[in-house]
Formats: C-alpha cells, sequence, structure tokens
C-alpha cells in the first residue's frame, strides 16, 4: 500500500555534538534533533536525529536521519522508526535511500516494512510516502 502526505518542520535544534577523534574534511559535520508534523494519509509527528556533512554556502552535501514517527498511516494508529538518506549539488536529490527499520512498529502497525521516499516541490512543500506491507 502507499500512504502519501506532507510534512513541516517545527522545530530544528542544532546540537554541540562533534565527532571524537576530531577528523578535518571539506565539509563541516553536523547533528541536529527535529521535530516534524505530518498531513494526509500519513498524519502524526516523528522526532528525528538528523546528522550531515554539509555547505550551507552552496547546499552541497549528504543527510543521513532516523526518524521515530507516532501518528496513522491511512488511519491505523501506531508508531515505527524510518530511516533516509540523500545528497544534494544544491537543487536536486540524488543516492537516496529510505527504510522502515524493521520490527519497530507498534499498535496497528506492528508488523510494518517498506520503503518510501521523500521529494520537495519547486515551492518548498515537502512530501512523503510510505510503500509498506503489515504483517
Amino acid at each position: 500500500m502507499r500512504a502519501t502526505g506532507t510534512f513541516t518542520v517545527k522545530a530544528f535544534v542544532p546540537a554541540e555534538l562533534k565527532p571524537e577523534p576530531a577528523v578535518s574534511t571539506g565539509l563541516p559535520v553536523g547533528v541536529a534533533t527535529m521535530e516534524k508534523h505530518f498531513e494526509g494519509e500519513v498524519a502524526g509527528r516523528a522526532a528525528t536525529l538528523f546528522t550531515a556533512a554539509f555547505d550551507q554556502t552552496t547546499g552541497v552535501g549528504t543527510y543521513v536521519a532516523m526518524e521515530s514517527f507516532e501518528g496513522s498511516l491511512h488511519g491505523r494508529e501506531g508508531a515505527f522508526n524510518f530511516v533516509h538518506s540523500a545528497t544534494t549539488s544544491g537543487n536536486d536529490r540524488t543516492a537516496e535511500f529510505f527504510t522502515v527499520v524493521p520490527t519497530s512498529g507498534t499498535g496497528d502497525l506492528a508488523g510494518i516494512s517498506g520503503a518510501g521516499g521523500i521529494a520537495v516541490d519547486s515551492d518548498g512543500t515537502h512530501r512523503i510516502w510510505f510503500d509498506y506491507q503489515l504483517g
């Protein structure tokens, strides 16, 4: 089944966490926490651990995000984890990865598995979809 929705970032809080030992590279590595809110067939909120090697000036970099979602997919209530990453050269998304974490589902979403994706429209709307199975 495919559930689609849109989301907004309600909070983005950079953390002071730095990798040890320190290694100097061409891009700074950062860690942040995020809160997202979802609407549509995907409805609810997520707490996110976000890591990135990213240049704010050029928009070039890669991120990896681990999300803990609670809410509903097609009206089925519960919670689960999903992970995603992508690389950008400033105005695109490549090398995308998106998967639901096995055995992380609770409630009506217990046994969830699958994949999905994220897209950003030209007007800045953030879209998400899950291609999932329950079982």
